[in-house]
């Protein structure tokens, strides 16, 4: 499966391990919610990265208390059509703060790319191969943008007031005698 992040194809180093399997010492893990929840604790002294695939049925409030302890949240699109993982990445970035990996799995489609960059999600699991070459080109393809998103880049009416202002034209104003 294509594995996106930071808008270009990398290596996923998270493995998925299920709720019955044993948890892999050394090697980043991808859990289920429940597991995760289940046994919390465990997962603090781990030394290495534990991330959560988490239902888009769930409240993300309920991952808030463990947030610093995460190295990824997974928010499931069992449909395209489903888009309540859209607010859980925004509610994870903007209202909690997380700054670890925001991950899309599940039934992402091509056209939902930017939608996803900018509401929060910086990886992507695809399941199309031919798809990876437009998901990377997605995020070059739009150089302004309009509203302010979870992502990092500024709308155009702040752009317009910290930029500076082009040559030939003065900020000062001069009274004519």
């Amino acid at each position: 499966m294509p594995f996106i992040k930071a808008g270009r194809r990398a290596e996923n180093p998270f493995v998925r391990v299920r709720d019955d399997d044993p948890l892999p010492d050394e090697i980043p893990a991808l859990v289920s919610a429940e597991r995760f929840l289940a046994a919390s604790d465990e997962f603090a002294g781990r030394g290495a990265p534990i991330g959560v695939i988490w239902p888009n049925k769930r409240n993300v409030a309920e991952l808030a208390p463990h947030l610093d302890r995460l190295a990824l949240v997974a928010l499931a699109f069992p449909t395209f059509r489903d888009g309540r993982a859209y607010s859980q990445a925004r509610i994870l970035r903007e209202r909690y703060g997380f700054r670890g990996e925001v991950r899309a799995t599940g039934e992402v489609l091509r056209d939902q790319f930017l939608f996803l960059v900018r509401a929060g999600f910086d990886a992507f699991e695809i399941r199309k191969e031919s798809d990876a070459a437009a998901f990377t080109a997605a995020l070059r393809r739009y150089s302004v943008v309009y509203q302010p998103a979870a992502d990092e880049r500024a709308p155009a009416v702040r752009r317009r007031f910290t930029e500076a202002i082009p040559l030939g034209y003065s900020t000062r104003t001069e009274t004519v005698a």
